[in-house]
């Protein structure tokens, strides 16, 4: 292996789900992507088609391998699954989550809010990082020398760029860099990351109080020395 072989990772967030009751859905099964999460699916597809993409991975939940069926149908792929892409787990999952008629009105879940900084409501942020890290490192190995595309969730994204990133891992999830269907993508020389990149080939179809949220409207990125 050429220390100088470069592979690219792009890390996907899946599209927009069906989900008219608001409910915090996490790691619940069937919960599907709506009539615009396909179309956001279908123009990430088109965005990826010319790209030299030999692997495509997603979690196994519903929503993520839906999105990325029409990419690797695109390419003439299969749409492998990974564990370690999934969605953070969170006690909150199946619940609507606020105040008002939310779960915060219930002081039984208080017990869970103590400790925003591990989370105490929800998988470890440091549990999220390293799974995230083998399933990019997994991806890496499969596409040497080309591209590969992991379709995952929003919060386990955001955290394993922030590592990389060297910032820290509790956050403000209002400014999360990560809407629906957007690439957060990890360029490695050898085995090392490089550089990180964040674009949204969906950003039109977004809904418009998603726009501009957490991030920028340009492709952005950053890159680490040697």
């Amino acid at each position: 292996m050429s220390a100088k072989e470069i592979t690219v990772v792009h890390l996907m967030r899946h599209g927009e789900v069906h989900n008219p009751e608001g409910i915090l859905y996490g790691r619940l099964p069937g919960y599907r992507l709506s009539e615009l999460g396909r179309e956001m699916a279908e123009r990430v597809a088109e965005d990826l088609a010319g790209r030299d993409i030999t692997h495509v991975v997603a979690s196994p939940l519903e929503r993520a391998q839906e999105t990325a069926g029409p990419i690797a149908k695109a390419l003439g792929l299969d749409v492998a699954a990974d564990e370690r892409l999934i969605e953070a787990d969170n006690i909150f999952q199946g619940k609507t989550f606020g105040v008002g008629d939310g779960s915060l009105k219930n002081p039984g879940y208080w017990k869970y809010l103590t400790n925003p900084f591990k989370p105490s409501w929800g998988e470890p942020y440091l549990d999220q990082v390293v799974r995230m890290m083998g399933a990019l490192g997994a991806a890496r190995d499969a596409a040497r020398g080309h591209e590969a595309v992991c379709v995952s969730h929003q919060l386990p994204i955001w955290v394993v760029r922030s590592f990389v990133e060297r910032r820290r891992l509790w956050h403000d999830p209002r400014r999360r860099q990560c809407s629906l269907a957007s690439l957060t993508s990890f360029t490695f020389e050898g085995d090392k990351i490089v550089s990180v990149g964040y674009r949204e080939p969906a950003r039109d179809l977004l809904p418009a109080h998603l726009i501009g949220k957490g991030g920028k409207d340009k492709p952005v990125g950053k890159s680490f020395g040697a």
